[in-house]
């Protein structure tokens, strides 16, 4: 798998939806600054935060994983 590729799809779902880092932290209970690790790829969700993710974007985790073929 690409490096970062569920950072990438992160800071771009949070962006298109408009909201900060600190927004979204808040809607996961996770800090901002946790927020900015997975984006930029020095930290990774857990499943669990994979899942809520997915959930609060009304996408697949296989898309937030950069899998194309599911």
């Amino acid at each position: 798998m690409k490096k970062n590729v569920i950072g990438k799809h992160l800071k771009e779902l949070r962006k298109e939806k408009g909201l900060t880092e600190r927004q979204l932290g808040n809607l996961l209970n996770f800090s901002n600054q946790t927020i900015s690790a997975w984006e930029n790829g020095t930290r990774e969700p857990t499943l669990d935060a994979l899942i809520a993710i997915a959930d609060i974007f009304e996408v697949s985790t296989d898309e937030l994983l950069g899998r194309k073929d599911y």
